[in-house]
């Protein structure tokens, strides 16, 4: 008896502690010391709603990447673009028989009404695939003026063309893709496009570090020169959800018209801050 004792709390010893786990074996994996402070579970459509939790950017002005689709305010006839179906949101982006406003493709392109300063964001999310599309997870400051000068994160970002392939970038005025200096990272992730993945970043006064499903692969660390050109995430951000179609980098290899409708599903948007 004792020696099945001790070979009992020696495979005890052996089995590792995993953080918690969801469905299609993404981990979620929240680094020590933060506690939720926000969420969005998506199980109450009440909460896509002016005045709640939500708010819509609307227009068809190319959003300074030459975007053709036409964000609009959830519904448009009988078009819903944001919508919460099975415990998910679901962005979808349509082709229209005839334009709206100069645009025969709509979709959404949402915003937090709570900003926060640094913190551990994430979403559980499946990403729509095929030429065309650009869906984006990403941060730009509450009091938002100047691009680049103001700075934006970018938690996520998955263009179509580029299969199982998810990005993580900041961008500032010293470091954007315009002067093609913007500090980025790429991680492969297969199956991408079919299943849901983890999309995060922890973000405080001395780094921004980006993860795919609890994994490190970008790092962005701060230079405390007090430098807003190379640090200027010392203010609240808001966390934005959209689907672009096309544009500078998502329509790089054009639009497969196959692709619509092309659908962003998040399972949850989550908010972690230390105490």
């Amino acid at each position: 008896m004792k020696l099945n004792f001790f070979l009992s709390v020696i495979i005890l010893l052996f089995i590792p502690i995993s953080t918690a786990c969801s469905q299609d074996n993404t981990t979620e994996s929240i680094p020590q010391g933060y506690k939720l402070v926000w969420q969005d579970e998506f199980n109450d459509s009440k909460l896509l709603l002016p005045d709640n939790e939500w708010w819509f950017e609307t227009g068809n002005h190319g959003w300074g990447n030459n975007e053709p689709q036409n964000y609009v305010d959830r519904v448009q006839g009988n078009d819903t673009v944001a919508k919460i179906e099975n415990g998910n949101l679901v962005i979808t982006a349509l082709k229209l028989d005839k334009p709206y406003q100069g645009s025969d493709i709509i979709s959404a392109r949402m915003n937090t009404k709570q900003s926060w300063k640094y913190g551990y964001f994430e979403m559980r999310a499946k990403v729509p695939g095929g030429k065309g599309t650009w869906a984006a997870f990403w941060m730009l400051p509450q009091d938002f003026n100047d691009w680049p000068l103001d700075g934006e994160i970018d938690i996520m970002e998955y263009v179509g063309y580029k299969p199982d392939t998810t990005h993580t970038s900041v961008h500032t005025a010293a470091y954007n893709h315009v002067q093609h200096t913007e500090k980025t990272a790429t991680k492969k992730v297969a199956g991408i496009e079919n299943e849901f993945h983890i999309y995060a970043v922890e973000w405080t006064e001395d780094y921004i570090k980006g993860y795919v499903d609890g994994v490190e692969f970008f790092y962005f660390e701060n230079d405390k020169k007090m430098d807003k050109k190379t640090w200027p995430f010392n203010v609240p951000f808001y966390l934005k959800l959209n689907l672009a179609i096309g544009g500078n980098w998502g329509g790089t290899r054009g639009i497969d018209p196959d692709i619509f409708p092309a659908r962003y599903v998040i399972d949850y948007v989550r908010v972690y801050q230390k105490q």
